[in-house]
């Protein structure tokens, strides 16, 4: 009796060429589930991208700062003595490494306000607001030491809608990464004049581009979030894709307790942001790799400003409908981790009509790695 010839994998050239939507199949599980995955993304993706990392409300007087994690690299996000109290400008907004010149040590380790100067917490080596090395404890004798030649490296800033985003120098042109957004989103919104309000951080047992999947369609949300599926018109339930970005938009029913009547824009933004705007409300997502297998998603909510009772009674009716879609959410992503990590799963036909979205990250995801493929050849 003949044995059935071996079916071997395809090869990392043809699971890599572009896909058309009408008969694309998902990644491959190893692109979720192998370790060597987390140094690719990090180098291929994260490092050549821009990233969110505040608002300009949280950066209001100089020495505000806000620290983020860069998929593995320590940021902060300062506002200089240059320009107190401003807020539409970008200049006066810096984000550095947040590592120590001397030896790694952290410049700060959380967010705060109205700091005269970044202060590492191990040897208390301390920079200006403006990233130069200020003061050295019992340096003085070191032979050839010039502090004021010791700088945090520091990144490229664009202050866009009110966000605050940062990249390294191999990013894309930012008005490119954002072409058309601003015309979609509108000036009645007024994301720039919104208020912080809290942030809410989960650690999920998934690799980030799970979460990312999960959250590009609205496929699941019938079978998944019955509440939010109450909200939304899932038969008219929109999907659009951009060069660096897609957007779902569905009218809104929520009545005036929660968002009111109106409608839901959910935008992703490559690699790890998404801006979940609702009436008189902007959350923000940052999708955090920990590793192969775990992500930390960032959810920061902003307001528009009103101290009423009744807007304190939707802000909490807010967070405790957002806490029951996120845990739906997270359970779900673990539940998908575990299979793509089985052994069992290798890549499913994607649905071209609710999947466009995933198809789009897909094809981006493979642009970059067949680019990082190209460069160590």
């Amino acid at each position: 009796m003949t044995e059935p010839a071996a079916t071997s994998p395809p090869s990392a050239d043809s699971e890599l060429a572009p896909q058309a939507l009408a008969t694309a199949t998902a990644l491959p599980a190893h692109y979720y589930a192998e370790p060597a995955m987390a140094a690719l993304d990090r180098a291929a993706i994260f490092d050549r991208g821009w990233q969110l990392i505040a608002h300009v409300c949280q950066l209001r007087g100089a020495g505000d700062h806000v620290v983020a994690d860069f998929a593995g690299l320590p940021v902060i996000a300062v506002r200089g003595a240059d320009a107190e109290g401003g807020e539409s400008g970008s200049g006066d907004i810096r984000v550095f490494h947040n590592v120590c010149r001397h030896r790694a040590g952290p410049i700060a380790n959380c967010d705060g306000l109205a700091a005269r100067s970044l202060r590492c917490r191990y040897h208390g080596w301390t920079y200006g607001l403006d990233g130069v090395l200020r003061s050295a404890p019992e340096m003085q004798t070191a032979p050839d030491f010039e502090p004021a030649s010791v700088r945090l490296p520091q990144l490229r800033v664009r202050v866009w809608q009110g966000l605050v985003f940062a990249a390294s120098d191999a990013a894309m042109d930012f008005d490119d990464f954002v072409a058309g957004i601003a015309a979609r989103i509108g000036d009645a919104r007024g994301l720039a004049g919104y208020r912080h309000h809290r942030r809410v951080g989960y650690e999920v047992a998934c690799n980030w581009k799970v979460y990312v999947d999960n959250y590009l369609e609205g496929y699941h949300v019938p079978h998944i979030h019955p509440g939010l599926n109450r909200l939304l018109d899932y038969r008219s339930y929109i999907t659009e894709t951009a060069r660096w970005y897609s957007y779902q938009w569905s009218p809104l029913e929520s009545g005036d307790g929660l968002y009111g009547n109106g409608d839901a824009l959910y935008y992703w933004m490559w690699p790890n942001t998404m801006l979940n705007i609702l009436p008189g409300r902007l959350q923000t997502n940052r999708v955090v790799p920990l590793g192969v297998g775990r992500c930390r998603v960032e959810f920061d909510f902003y307001y528009s400003p009103d101290d009423s009772d009744e807007g304190e009674a939707r802000r909490e009716a807010d967070r405790v409908f957002s806490d029951e879609v996120q845990i739906e959410d997270l359970t779900i992503c673990e539940d998908v981790q575990r299979g793509l990590a089985s052994g069992s799963y290798f890549s499913g036909r994607l649905n071209p009509l609710r999947e466009n979205a995933v198809h789009h990250f897909h094809e981006l995801l493979r642009e970059a790695y067949r680019a990082a493929a190209g460069a160590e050849r």
